[in-house]
């Protein structure tokens, strides 16, 4: 049934955190109520302003998918808002896009700009598709390798049961929340021919794999604090941030050391130093071993204490 009060409010909420910059309209001065204008947003969708009125007083007829559409348009909202939005207005949901593995300029730009943040950006299946300079320290340098050779949880496949992410326990947790995560990816993007892929060549050859995804874990990434012992830098303990990239799949992947702390000042030398050398990839059948500082999927000889 359509959930006139809750869509009411939803609308007010989206509509209260958007200030006219961000939508490409112009600020007149000081406002009595923060965000946009009714009219402003009705403007925007192309409706009229006593429609969008009655349907912030939980009145009205119900809206079309149409007028859903230009609504999330004009909010700017997520997938996982516009989702919302439908459900709402008991209509089925839009598809939803399949994963990107294009890297936006915006992206690009704001990886450059942390000379100091070790900083990179994955897929859905955790392919890793672009990084900073400083990053390379940690999960190598990936220019010379193939693209089905920068997937993380394949790294961490290939290894040896005595390897690290599979005899520390709290790798052992970080790897079962990749796995989780993973399988959020697989459910969310059921037609992605790489997921698919990707989880139906590990389910045969990685048992250690097929183990952690027949858990059936569900659980996208969160911060989280990791201790490593880098071969250049020393021990180090930083927040490890994961911002998702909206309507991609994409996630960015940040290193955040505490202000003026030992780590702070062991990232700054790092960013003095030149990247680390290409490292060319292995023959598919055989274990990769980590680049000097690369992740396992993110702290390979830099293993997480």
């Amino acid at each position: 049934m359509l959930n006139r009060d809750d869509l009411a409010a939803f609308l007010l909420t989206r509509r209260h955190r958007l200030r006219p910059g961000d939508v490409g309209l112009p600020d007149l001065g000081r406002r009595r109520t923060p965000g946009l204008r009714r009219q402003e947003v009705a403007q925007l969708a192309g409706i009229s302003v006593d429609y969008y009125i009655r349907l912030e007083q939980a009145r009205g007829p119900r809206p079309s998918r149409q007028v859903l559409a230009a609504l999330a348009r004009a909010l700017m909202l997520t997938a996982d808002e516009r989702e919302y939005l439908f459900r709402l207005a008991d209509e089925s949901p839009p598809p939803v896009a399949g994963p990107s593995s294009q890297i936006s300029p915006g992206i690009r730009n704001l990886l450059d700009s942390l000379p100091e943040t070790p900083a990179y950006v994955v897929d859905a299946k955790y392919d890793v598709l672009a990084w900073n300079t400083l990053a390379t320290h940690f999960i190598g340098n990936l220019s010379g390798f193939a693209e089905s050779d920068r997937n993380m949880i394949r790294w961490l496949c290939r290894l040896p049961a005595t390897a690290v992410p599979w005899t520390d326990p709290e790798a052992v947790r970080f790897t079962r929340s990749t796995i989780a995560d993973l399988r959020a990816s697989y459910a969310r993007y059921p037609t992605d021919p790489g997921i698919r892929g990707l989880v139906t060549e590990l389910l045969g050859t990685s048992p250690r794999f097929a183990e952690m995804w027949e858990a059936h874990e569900v659980a996208s990434r969160r911060p989280l604090i990791k201790r490593v012992d880098h071969p250049l830098a020393g021990p180090l303990e930083f927040e490890c941030q994961v911002l998702q990239i909206p309507d991609t799949g994409q996630r960015l992947i940040t290193y955040c050391a505490a202000p003026g702390s030992p780590t702070q000042a062991a990232f700054r030398r790092l960013a003095r130093r030149a990247p680390a050398p290409p490292v060319p990839p292995l023959p598919r059948e055989q274990p990769r071993p980590p680049a000097a500082g690369a992740d396992q999927p993110e702290s390979g000889p830099v293993a997480p204490r």
